[in-house]
């Protein structure tokens, strides 16, 4: 079995320049990994808006899973699951993650939010 790539902390402003630096940072991690964090990211530059301070954090779980989460300062905006149509230009970042990860999910707390996604260990089904 590969070893697991090294885990990952950022702080970072949320700026269309974040996410392909993201990207780069976690050029050791698969496809899935780099585009969860990223569409997590983008999430919060279109929602929160450009220079929004964040905390991007990978690394492996204890069940061999890889968890992928973003922070940032506003706890009541949370994200929002929308069946986006054929024709919509925006609006499935997050059917991506649901439809990539085993399970996600927000934690709220008094200084912000965390949205998180966990990931199957490389080579799972």
């Amino acid at each position: 079995m590969p070893a697991h790539p090294t885990a990952l902390a950022l702080d970072l402003l949320a700026t269309p320049a974040s996410v392909p630096e993201v990207r780069r940072h976690l050029h050791a991690h698969r496809y899935e990994v780099r585009l969860c964090a990223t569409e997590l990211l983008t999430n919060v530059l279109d929602h929160l808006g450009d220079g929004t301070p964040v905390s991007v954090r990978v690394h492996a779980t204890a069940d061999g899973t890889t968890r992928v989460e973003v922070t940032d300062p506003d706890p009541r905006a949370l994200p929002v699951l929308l069946h986006a149509s054929l024709t919509d230009e925006c609006g499935r970042g997050l059917t991506l993650v649901g439809a990539l990860a085993l399970r996600w999910g927000v934690e709220q707390g008094v200084r912000g939010k965390t949205v998180w996604c966990e990931l199957a260990a490389e080579g799972s089904p």
